[in-house]
């Protein structure tokens, strides 16, 4: 038995094609059968790489008696969030106002006009822990749509107002000074320390995500303000991510989130943004520290990423599932017994180092943890212990493989291969970064709307088809690598792609009355509304994002009505902000650029790939730094200087410039009393 999914690419929804639902993918068809019928929707959106999804799918969409029902009296709608994120962020609104919360497997109704009206997260194949049951929340809702048809149009008109505001109601610059000072800066600080777990790492309670965004603003709050609890609490809490089970203490990768607060149990699908989001925070934390740990941690995270993420052709993958045969976090445990067949005399070591024993720290099983980081042990006897162990998890059945090629995250990953490149000086990262921006500029450019593809699939027969237009986060996402991409190369050219990817942004996606930017391109026509999102989720605001490539390319290329728009969506969330850093933390982080002074760095003469490396090493922010190519430039900042001879290092602000000096530590002295 097979529905209309077996035609679909995506993963997820292929994990669907079987059920005796008669799933429809999103579009047309679907949404006429609803309104030919008059039939409520059911849209449900999850991942591939979702625990909670395989459950629901197991307990009610696998069962013929509870299709029957959905078949019946709905017209089914299977989403893959992580292909259309402009749906999912669209329902997921609407459920958190309904239910208070929300999370995936995403269960919503609608009416023939896809207005939403009702909806939850996982529903249980029985009533229990205050749980409706799958079937009575079918048979309530079926009931409810044919009586109270009124009321239910009445509430999804209202619903759709409250998602259009939703994310962006105080986003609006009143006036005033935009510009944030030190004590706006403190003001953050303190209040993302209200919520710091300063024994065990991270922000609240358990479930824990790694929050890299208030992680990198206290890195950078710390440097300008000197602050050493800052840098303190944001080395304790990767510390505690690299040491704990959210880790893969043999293969490298984090997981996606932590159930505890020790770090010890995650959920254990592995995203390829949250590592590459990882990767960029432990860089710049190693380039504050100098922390070996980071270092090796940033490499095994890059190595298992490159082993079991990348494409032939050079593009990433999306996810790792958390289950394999079945069960979650199957092909990650260990049992003792197993530890000492494959380590021998040397398992009583291991086991003491990474918590493992009989009964187990996890369901009877063990999670590896680091519980003993004192235990001296060297760096060459751990590896040794996990290519032997790596060997024999590898004869495991593996968890499956979400083959999704995105743009926005392969996009991240290119500005942490350039982050890694910058923090550590390794050529191969810096390959890695080209190679990646290579495939997506073969694979996932196009014209008019479909100016950059958010999606590219493998079909059945090998072949990469791309798919779905950009959305914000794509575009700045991948204007972020081209800036980045620049800084590690000095190719002028990644700016010059950047520069236009931002017009088109400007041009297809502005909100005119404020400044933002919608989620969806203008001609997009499938959505009940435009979202302005300004709040961080589990990838950064892209408008935050795009802010922050307007302020460096206006700085570049002298747009003082870019810096103008950044500012002023910036100084907009102000208030927001300092009440909120941990949902705003990337705009946090761009008020350090209305805070602190901005420089303007630029390496001109006959450069050398090792004053690049010995710059970037230094994790400076709060700068643009460009790199003279080989030939007069008409840029604004490279205009005037010198491109043969003697590399020389300048240190502007506004396009003035100090007298040039030949060597960082010089420049690290004139940045120290500027």
């Amino acid at each position: 038995m097979s529905n209309r999914l077996a035609k679909e690419s995506s993963p997820y929804l292929l994990q669907h094609a079987h059920n005796p639902v008669d799933w429809y993918p999103w579009g047309d068809e679907a949404i006429q059968k609803a309104r030919a019928e008059d039939k409520p929707i059911l849209v449900s959106i999850g991942y591939s790489a979702c625990h909670w999804c395989h459950v629901m799918e197991r307990e009610s969409f696998e069962d013929p008696e509870t299709a029957a029902i959905m078949n019946r009296d709905f017209v089914n709608i299977k989403i893959d969030r992580e292909e259309r994120p402009d749906l999912d962020q669209i329902y997921m609104d609407a459920v958190q106002a309904i239910a208070g919360n929300g999370g995936w497997p995403l269960n919503v109704f609608l009416t023939p006009e896809c207005l939403p009206f009702y909806g939850g997260t996982y529903f249980p194949l029985v009533n229990q822990h205050n749980r409706a049951s799958w079937k009575s929340v079918l048979t309530s809702i079926a009931t409810a749509f044919k009586e109270k048809r009124t009321k239910i149009e009445e509430q999804a008109i209202h619903l759709t107002g409250h998602i259009a505001q939703s994310g962006f109601r105080t986003a609006v610059f009143s006036g005033g000074n935009p510009f944030f000072v030190p004590e706006d800066a403190a003001e953050i600080f303190e209040q993302l320390m209200k919520t710091a777990d300063r024994q065990l790492g991270g922000f609240g309670r358990a479930p824990k995500f790694p929050q890299t965004f208030p992680i990198r603003f206290l890195l950078q709050f710390s440097y300008h303000a000197k602050n050493r609890v800052a840098l303190e609490h944001a080395c304790l809490s990767l510390d505690k991510m690299i040491q704990g089970g959210i880790y893969d203490q043999l293969g490298g990768g984090f997981a996606r989130y932590s159930t505890d607060a020790e770090w010890l149990a995650p959920h254990f699908e592995k995203m390829l943004y949250d590592n590459a989001l990882l990767i960029i925070s432990l860089c710049e934390a190693y380039q504050m520290t100098g922390n070996k740990e980071y270092a090796i941690t940033i490499r095994e995270t890059v190595d298992f990423i490159k082993r079991e993420l990348m494409s032939p052709e050079g593009g990433f993958f999306s996810a790792l599932d958390a289950d394999s045969e079945g069960e979650e976090g199957k092909f990650y445990t260990w049992g003792k017994n197993e530890i000492s067949e494959v380590l021998g005399e040397d398992s009583e070591d291991f086991c003491a180092f990474y918590d493992v024993s009989e009964r187990g720290n996890w369901d009877g099983k063990n999670i590896l943890r680091i519980k003993n980081p004192e235990m001296a042990i060297s760096q060459e006897k751990k590896t040794a212990w996990k290519r032997k162990l790596m060997e024999k998890r590898g004869l495991r059945i593996r968890p499956s493989l979400d083959n999704k090629i995105l743009l926005g995250w392969n996009a991240l990953m290119i500005s942490a291969c350039c982050k890694a490149y910058a923090a550590l000086g390794d050529e191969s990262f810096r390959t890695l970064a080209v190679k990646t921006i290579k495939f997506v500029e073969e694979n996932m450019q196009g014209e008019g709307i479909f100016r950059c593809y958010h999606c590219y699939h493998y079909t059945a027969t090998g072949r990469g088809k791309a798919s779905i237009p950009a959305f914000l986060d794509d575009y700045a996402y991948f204007v972020e690598a081209c800036i980045l991409l620049q800084e590690i190369t000095g190719d002028v050219a990644y700016l010059i792609r950047a520069k236009a990817l931002s017009d088109w942004v400007i041009a297809s996606f502005s909100e005119e009355e404020n400044g933002y930017f919608y989620y969806t391109h203008a001609q997009q026509d499938d959505v009940i509304v435009r979202k302005r999102e300004v709040y961080d989720g589990a990838t950064p605001s892209g408008n935050a994002v795009m802010a922050a490539n307007l302020l460096y390319l206006a700085t570049v290329f002298d747009l003082k009505d870019w810096k103008e728009r950044a500012l002023r969506n910036t100084a907009g969330l102000k208030e927001m902000i300092r009440k909120y850093p941990d949902s705003l933390g990337v705009w946090a982080t761009l008020a350090n650029a209305f805070t602190y002074p901005f420089f303007e760095i630029v390496l001109a003469g006959s450069v050398s790939d090792q004053k690049i490396r010995e710059f970037l090493a230094l994790g400076i922010p709060n700068r643009v730094f460009q790199v003279s190519s080989g030939t007069q430039s008409d840029l604004p900042l490279l205009r005037n200087k010198p491109v043969h001879g003697p590399s020389w290092f300048f240190l502007c602000r506004d396009y003035t410039c100090q007298l040039p000096v030949k060597e960082v530590a010089e420049l690290v002295s004139l940045l120290k009393n500027s």
